[in-house]
């Protein structure tokens, strides 16, 4: 059989496309990395399509059918004022991913940003960085999210805000750690030799070779971030009603849970499923990104 290197052009586009082409070929081997890719697809697309899969309006209240089990019309059944749980959990599913996507990209662009400047710069700005890192990191998650909460009112914006903000140091310090391991690289070296500019060294030569555990990092806390979402939601403090959300399902499935067990079913499975998803989609890109872990075909 050809190899897939000698198939590819010697060309940037080439190396691209034949790095992505390994990529899939060692996801595809994973088991569980190719069970994680198609829930993640699934959760999303789904989040993404759910205008088009709906079968009512999810926020129309309906007197005759409280709290009616699963049927032909009612997919999922409905809630206590009649609304169809199949369509709030379609449409529910885009506030968790557009905030864990959302926060975490911030986070991630903020972080990376940090973590170079850290890890390339002077002394002082190193430890000026790592004090505002461990200064955040020392502040428990949940109370410095309800503060903030209480301070500018439960929103999507808050909910975005106050997680980017709990993410930063932790992608910050990776990125400083990787950046100081590989500055007194010899290929570096050589950059710097060659009249490379600082901007063009970490551009070019360390931001990509930090983007790997970056990203596996990412993976791993989407599903963290989905539940905190519907933590807050649950408890009234994130997106409010009617919005449709699975944290809002939840808490209805909560209150009426000695009348039907069908909206926690309804508001637990596709938290179950993202996190499942996303948790195996992690640790497949955790055994391609680190060499001691991947296995080359």
């Amino acid at each position: 059989m050809t190899s897939v290197e000698a198939i590819l052009p010697e060309s940037k586009d080439g190396e691209g496309l034949g790095a992505l082409l390994i990529f899939l070929r060692q996801l595809r081997n994973n088991r569980l990395g190719v069970l994680g890719a198609a829930l993640v697809a699934l959760v999303v697309a789904s989040a993404l399509f759910a205008p088009l899969i709906i079968t009512h309006d999810p926020i129309r209240i309906m007197v005759g059918p409280r709290l009616a089990g699963p049927s032909l019309e009612f997919l999922l059944g409905t809630d206590h004022l009649g609304r169809d749980t199949f369509s709030r959990v379609m449409m529910g599913g885009r506030i968790p991913l557009l905030v864990a996507f959302a926060s975490l990209g911030s986070a991630l662009a903020v972080g990376l940003l940090l973590g170079l400047i850290a890890g390339i710069g002077p002394p002082w700005l190193d430890n000026l960085l790592l004090l505002v890192f461990d200064t955040k990191r020392s502040i428990p998650g949940i109370i410095f999210a309800l503060a903030m909460i209480a301070l500018l009112g439960p929103s999507l914006t808050t909910l975005i805000f106050v997680i980017a903000i709990g993410s930063v140091p932790i992608y910050g310090r990776v990125v400083r750690t990787q950046t100081r391991a590989l500055r007194n690289s010899e290929y570096i070296a050589a950059e710097r030799c060659m009249g490379a500019s600082m901007t063009r060294i970490l551009a070019v030569h360390v931001a990509p070779n930090v983007v790997g555990p970056l990203l596996v990092l990412v993976s791993m806390d989407i599903p963290a971030v989905i539940a905190v979402e519907a933590g807050l939601s649950f408890l009234g403090m994130g997106v409010r009603p009617p919005t449709p959300d699975w944290g809002v399902v939840l808490n209805d499935g909560y209150s009426y849970i000695n009348q039907t067990p069908w909206l926690i079913i309804a508001g637990g499975v596709p938290i179950v499923l993202a996190t499942l998803g996303f948790t195996f989609l992690g640790e497949a890109l955790r055994d391609i990104f680190d060499p001691k872990l991947r296995k080359d075909l």
